[in-house]
């Protein structure tokens, strides 16, 4: 009966207000946070929850699409208007860092995200266009019914051009502010971060967890306008970036000279969008035959060269459909028969595409174009077009489907005989079977699938344990309930625990073939149970981790990219609740689900960020394969444990390496569980002995220290 009553509705609404019942004699602190937790369980729409927290909080609503900003002391409960992710759980949220803003011109990035919400993964677009707000804070345009994809827009005071240069010190501070109150909504738990331009390379390489992609569209050397410090980014992701896209061989050759994982994935075409015939078709008033372009008119559009056409064609028109940004309507003011419309908008275009009887692609060959893979090829081909382009490389893949002037005489000759001989059926079913296997789903698919299939850098986690088994069992659940990293596996060492802890561990084991256990015998204390797992772990990347510890989303991938970051760095670990330096934050909670939101509005205000510290406490740990081969094992001559993290870090700061301390990964300790089963007489003996021990290797051994209360003039390194 007790059971049934608990699985009742009454039961289930009722919860939250029986907690705050029982927390409310607790005090002021605990009763609100048992109203914040509370407003979080109630099982009603969210109008009914916002209603109540205006009651409970104070303070408006916030509606979508709303500007939302960040005050310099963030409440604890933040409205949640950022959709939670609706595909599977498994599935990484996707950052598009967008080239162009979503309702510019639709191309290859709003197909390609477009084509990853499809596939279940909540979408974002970062728009190039800003918000003019000093405030910290966003706004976010929702684009589908389903509530995967949006695009967001950042706020920063000026909103400058990702185009003129990289950002200054001053909007890179105030831009990720901005990422960061968008982060504490959105709450990702992986991420996979897509950047189509370089500016955007220093933040969407330090979110939490992330997986950075480059898709690299164009050679921005090539547009030859391009500000040292932007091309200076390019260098960077192409070196630092998990993968590499590329659109065409020219970009794949300078791509594979920088990065070990490069792919290509050319661009495509919405062949549906193209393939049907519009109701209705752009007519010349003169009845002319029509050569036709459109896209974009800019300064590597062969103005020489239509200029050739038009004179050569003088009774038939040359229609250019699209903006002009290169004088190029007033060059060929004197041509009678060219007409320009200006942009007009993606959806519009099949009505002047089917007026063409040719179709031109008329670039000059320089260095962008010779990287250029053309999408309105694949546009042209789903109508069954004549198609005449110049000898540009990425020509090529269309073999006789599209006709190639090597030279001005040709080009003439290809468009009159092209006039006179409109398409025959094979030729337009041939050119639409090309088209049609040409789209944006399949490339969207080979996107999706290169990232799914990136294998990762192992990482090996090590956990030792004595007795404590409710720690530890709560360890080993965060780790499989936050780790969000494609990669791992787990060594449990037991130093012979009297509880059931060894029981627990065999059970524990069998549920997953990256966990692996070894149970000792006898305590053999932390340092040697450390070598143990060491010895055994097979990951490039490794992780010491006390049982005592309960880990945050996003933790592991966040620590690893601190790693690859920095070659200086030999050692890093997170921040926490509870150490005795300057690795201990202020924070406040009073459960792990509060714990877990603030520590996420510390980090995320933090992201990329690293402070050098003197000494890591080893509660949690990361370093290379490579750092431990030449460092060694952990100094057993510490026995139980005390003073062999002091000494690991002077081996390697020996070496000439820092030890770092990340202030974007939160790890909750609860701090010397296995020492307090120790009386305090003997915890003190084996300070005194192992100190003794420390200083005859090292000299005078420097106590640990806490940070200031205030953080201001810490030394920190940015992403």
């Amino acid at each position: 009966m007790i059971w049934e009553m608990k699985q009742s509705t009454s039961w289930r609404v009722t919860a939250p207000l029986r907690a705050v019942g029982t927390l409310a004699r607790l005090g002021k602190r605990k009763f609100r946070s048992a109203l914040r937790l509370a407003y979080h369980r109630l099982p009603v729409p969210i109008t009914w929850k916002q209603a109540i927290r205006t009651r409970l909080f104070g303070g408006p609503t916030l509606p979508l699409p709303a500007a939302t900003t960040v005050p310099e002391v963030m409440p604890s409960i933040v409205p949640k208007f950022v959709p939670p992710l609706r595909g599977p759980q498994e599935r990484a949220d996707v950052f598009v860092w967008g080239i162009i803003d979503w309702h510019f011109r639709i191309q290859r990035p709003q197909h390609m995200a477009r084509g990853m919400a499809r596939r279940g993964h909540r979408t974002y677009y970062f728009s190039n266009h800003f918000v003019d707000d000093e405030a910290a804070g966003f706004r976010i345009e929702p684009l589908s019914e389903d509530g995967l994809l949006h695009v967001v827009y950042l706020n920063v005071a000026g909103a400058p051009s990702i185009y003129s240069a990289a950002a200054s010190p001053e909007t890179t501070a105030k831009l990720r502010a901005s990422l960061a109150a968008f982060l504490v909504q959105a709450s990702p738990k992986s991420i996979v971060s897509i950047v189509q331009h370089p500016f955007w390379v220093p933040f969407a390489d330090a979110l939490p967890n992330r997986h950075l992609v480059y898709d690299m569209m164009d050679h921005h050397e090539g547009f030859g306008d391009g500000a040292p410090d932007i091309l200076e980014l390019e260098e960077r992701i192409l070196c630092e970036a998990d993968q590499v896209i590329v659109t065409s061989d020219f970009l794949e050759n300078i791509a594979r000279k920088k990065n070990r994982s490069v792919r290509m994935i050319r661009n495509a075409c919405e062949y549906e969008h193209f393939a049907e015939h519009p109701g209705e078709v752009f007519v010349d008033p003169k009845g002319r035959r029509i050569i036709g372009y459109y896209g974009a008119i800019a300064h590597w559009f062969d103005v020489d060269l239509v200029e050739k056409v038009a004179l050569a064609f003088p009774d038939d028109l040359v229609l250019l459909v699209g903006a002009d940004s290169a004088g190029v309507q007033a060059r060929l003011s004197h041509c009678p028969n060219v007409e320009f419309t200006g942009e007009v908008t993606y959806s519009s275009l099949p009505f002047y595409l089917y007026a063409f009887d040719v179709c031109l692609l008329l670039f000059k060959i320089i260095p962008l174009t010779l990287a250029t893979n053309p999408v309105k090829v694949y546009e042209y081909l789903s109508a069954g077009k004549h198609v005449i382009g110049v000898d540009l490389p990425e020509m090529a893949q269309f073999g006789d489907l599209v006709h190639i002037g090597r030279n001005e005489e040709e080009v003439m000759t290809l468009i009159r005989s092209s006039l006179e001989n409109p398409p025959t059926d094979a030729e337009v079913a041939a050119r639409r079977a090309f088209a049609s296997s040409q789209t944006w789903d399949d490339r969207a698919q080979a996107l999706s699938t290169s990232i799914e299939r990136y294998a990762a850098p192992l990482v090996s986690i090590i956990v030792v344990c004595y007795n404590k088994l409710e720690l530890t069992d709560a360890c080993l659940r965060s780790l499989e309930k936050n780790t969000h990293y494609k990669n791992f596996e787990i060594i449990v060492v037991d130093n012979n625990s009297r509880d059931a802890t060894p029981e627990y561990l065999t059970e524990w084991a069998k549920r997953g073939d990256n966990r692996r256990i070894i149970l000792n015998s006898d305590n053999r204390g932390f340092a040697a149970a450390n070598n143990q797992g060491l010895r055994i772990a097979r990951g490039e990347y490794l992780v010491l981790l006390n049982n005592d510890t309960y880990v945050t989303p996003g933790w592991l991938g966040t620590l690893v990219r601190h790693l690859q970051r920095k070659d200086s760095v030999g050692l890093v670990g997170p921040v926490t609740n509870n150490i005795g330096n300057e690795a201990k934050i202020e924070i406040a909670y009073d459960s792990m689900e509060e714990m877990e939101y603030a520590s996420r509005l510390y980090t995320t205000r933090h992201m990329g960020l690293t402070m050098e510290v003197y000494t890591a406490a080893f509660f949690c740990v990361a370093f290379s394969r490579d750092m431990y081969e030449r460092v060694g094992d952990l100094d057993e001559i510490f026995g139980i444990g005390m003073f062999e993290d002091d000494d690991y870090c002077r081996r390697i700061q020996k070496l000439g390496f820092v030890i770092a301390c990340a202030e974007d990964v939160f790890i909750h300790h609860h701090h010397s569980a296995s020492f307090n089963l120790l009386a305090i007489e003997k915890r003190m003996k084996l300070f005194e002995e192992n100190k003794r021990k420390y200083e005859g290797k090292w000299g005078a051994w420097i106590p640990h220290q806490h940070r200031p209360v205030s953080d201001g003039h810490r030394e920190r390194h940015s992403a």
